[in-house]
C-alpha cells in the first residue's frame, strides 16, 4: 500500500499506475462516462483505499478509491464526506465502506 499526503498526490500517482478512468456515484450506482457503464456496489473490485482528513479544512475530508471494473478497466472514485457528503448517494457510500471493513 502507498502513503500519500494529499488527495492530489494520490490521484496523480494512481493515474500513473493505470487508474485512468474517472468514476462517480449517480443514482446509487458507480458510473463512468468513458466506459458508458454503471455498476452496483458488488459489481466491481476496490483495490486500494486512501482516507484524507483535513484538520483545518473540511474540504480536505475525502476517500480515494482505486477501482477495477468487471472489464478490467481501472479508475478512481473520490468521495467527500463530512459536511460535503452527498445525501442522495449515502446508501451506496455506506455499502462501499462496509466492503472496506470486511476486506481489512
Amino acid at each position: 500500500m502507498y502513503a500519500y499526503d494529499t488527495i492530489t498526490e494520490a490521484v496523480a500517482d494512481l493515474k500513473k499506475r493505470g487508474y485512468t478512468h474517472d468514476f462517480n456515484i449517480s443514482n446509487n450506482r458507480l458510473t463512468s462516462d468513458k466506459l458508458d457503464a454503471h455498476f452496483g456496489h458488488d459489481d466491481f473490485e476496490i483495490r486500494e483505499v486512501y482516507r484524507f482528513e483535513g484538520p483545518s479544512d473540511p474540504a480536505d475530508e475525502a476517500v480515494v478509491f482505486a477501482i477495477e471494473a468487471p472489464s478490467g478497466a481501472l479508475g478512481i472514485l473520490v468521495n467527500g464526506y463530512g459536511m460535503y457528503s452527498d445525501d442522495k448517494n449515502t446508501e451506496f457510500v455506506k455499502q462501499l465502506h462496509e466492503r472496506i471493513r470486511l476486506k481489512s
